[in-house]
């Protein structure tokens, strides 16, 4: 995303998420534990402006994703976003379903990593922002349900049907999304769901804690890589390895490859600038 701005101002105060910094790691909470985290409108508008605020300040080196209470995220609320679509007409419901997918869009092309720290349920919306992720790190309680086909729609929402088959592959993903099965955290870390199986309670600290060695590892380097990943996977391989030799020949002329090669020849450990 393009670090310019307009006449835009950054927003003080997030109504619908909790948002916190701390040593270049933002910590974004879905705090509804009333009503297990799930998504209103105004948080999915929030989730879509914060990453894209985010983005463009590049002072955001790592972000972790979670929710308060007995879950992450239970999904689309079913009174206030499912009751309230059957009165739309098929215009809003576009609207709608586009801001949901550029929710999953933002978090895959931000230029740092999102780890989604997963504990209890994550359902519907939430099991496809933990999918969207570049980490998924969950506890022995974490459960895993694309429920959308269990409410009379497609399995393929918010991009699920792009970026399941890609994480756990075709015939896993096709289970999980026709069948809207909860995949519990052993099976979800076999079939590859999982980036960490951490310890009973301890996701949001197993999640910190890898925010932190990415937030001081070499931001640019992460950068590219999560958008060379993004953007191969559409890509026939000449295509794939012609993006790669641009992007290494433009890092090759970067602070940080310089810095790596005084760090090494000083034996010492490099202070990455992210530039």
């Amino acid at each position: 995303m393009s670090p310019f701005t307009g006449s835009a101002r950054t927003t003080d105060a997030w109504q619908h998420i909790r948002v916190s910094r701390r040593d270049g790691i933002a910590t974004v909470t879905l705090a509804r534990p009333d009503r297990l985290n799930a998504l209103t409108f105004e948080a999915y508008a929030d989730l879509r402006d914060l990453l894209a605020e985010l983005s463009r300040e590049r002072s955001v080196r790592a972000l972790v994703l979670g929710g308060e209470g007995r879950g992450f995220c239970s999904g689309g609320d079913v009174e206030e976003i499912i009751g309230a679509t059957l009165a739309m007409d098929t215009g809003r419901l576009l609207d709608f379903n586009r801001m949901t997918g550029q929710v999953v869009r933002a978090i895959r092309e931000c230029p740092f990593p999102v780890i989604a720290a997963v504990h209890g349920v994550a359902a519907g919306a939430g099991a496809v922002l933990a999918l969207a992720a570049d980490f998924r790190i969950a506890d022995p309680s974490a459960r895993f349900a694309f429920l959308f086909t269990k409410v009379g729609l497609s399995g393929g929402d918010m991009g699920a049907a792009y970026l399941l088959p890609r994480v756990v592959g075709l015939g896993h993903a096709t289970r999980l999304l026709m069948l809207g099965e909860p995949v519990r955290a052993p099976e979800a870390e076999r079939i590859g769901l999982l980036s960490e199986l951490a310890e009973e309670g301890r996701a949001d600290t197993a999640a910190h804690v890898l925010a932190q060695r990415l937030a001081t590892g070499p931001a640019l380097a992460l950068a590219q890589t999560k958008a060379l990943l993004t953007a191969e996977l559409d890509m026939p391989l000449g295509a794939a390895v012609e993006m790669d030799a641009a992007t290494q020949a433009l890092l090759m002329n970067s602070a940080d490859y310089a810095e790596f090669h005084a760090a090494f020849t000083e034996k010492r450990s490099p202070k990455w600038q992210g530039k």
